[in-house]
């Protein structure tokens, strides 16, 4: 509990990031081949798409960011609290706004599998910080990873300017991704738990993605549920944006979702 202190790493134990690269690979494997990943790869996505799964990345990092505020003080998140650097709400905020307008509270929409999420967050920010480590490591280095390739080619295939839309994307505060995570990853690991403190972590990691892939399975069946009722141009019942997006632009714009889904795992890889 709150005998976790920062200081550096015990040299015979193995850095705590190493541990949850090797705990999760199953998951990272099950999270790129769910059914909406799969479908993604096949360029089944549009704009209403798009729309979902901003709102849903609204709603988990609200939950995160409050929790790692309230708890900024605590021993094991003081270390790895970066929000100049890292903070994610605002720009989504920015981009949610641009997509459905000024009204954009009244219009997010979120599956089960997500308030699941934002309620873990919630209560391990009240009853366990320690657990906070495994969310903020997983969700921050993955989206870190992918999110300067990913807001060029959002940019360029939508035609959009500056961040309008994909801010949540762009890190302005980060310089250098490479060096950044190397410097969070050594924040992370200076971390002293206890024995059962890590263990506790290390599972909470792995149910870190299980939550991600329980996203994406429900995310799957409101989309298609979307594509129903709001056809192909995102018109109709979807709610009107200053965007218009030509079929071309979807099909390229896949590969930029299909990896912004897929980031919360792969980006801890790519360190």
């Amino acid at each position: 509990m709150d005998s976790t202190k920062s200081k550096p790493t015990n040299s015979g134990r193995r850095d705590l990031s190493e541990q949850i690269k090797e705990v999760t690979k199953d998951s990272h494997v099950r999270a790129e081949n769910t059914q909406l990943m799969l479908n993604y790869q096949k360029g089944q996505i549009t704009l209403p798409q798009y729309k979902l799964l901003l709102c849903s990345l609204y709603e988990i990092y609200r939950a995160l960011e409050d929790e790692l505020d309230k708890n900024s003080g605590h021993p094991a998140v003081e270390p790895i609290y970066f929000p100049q650097e890292l903070a994610r709400l605002e720009p989504l905020e920015r981009d949610l706004e641009y997509l459905f307008g000024p009204q954009w509270r009244k219009r997010v929409t979120v599956p089960a599998a997500t308030v699941r999420y934002t309620e873990r967050l919630r209560e391990i920010g009240r009853c366990n910080p320690n657990l906070l480590v495994a969310h903020a490591y997983t969700r921050y280095l993955g989206d870190l990873s992918g999110g300067q390739v990913l807001g060029k080619i959002t940019q360029k295939t939508m035609g959009l300017s500056n961040t309008e839309g994909v801010a949540f994307f762009s890190f302005p505060a980060v310089t250098s991704p490479h060096r950044f995570k190397q410097l969070y990853r050594s924040r992370m690991n200076s971390i002293e738990l206890t024995e059962e403190e890590r263990r506790k972590v290390l599972d909470e990691a792995v149910r870190a993605f299980e939550f991600n892939i329980e996203v994406f399975d429900d995310l799957q069946k409101m989309l298609s549920i979307t594509e129903g009722a709001s056809g192909d141009s995102g018109k109709g019942k979807a709610p009107t944006t200053p965007l218009t997006i030509s079929r071309s632009a979807v099909a390229q714009f896949t590969l930029g979702v299909c990896a912004a889904l897929v980031t919360v795992g792969m980006g801890v890889y790519a360190l």
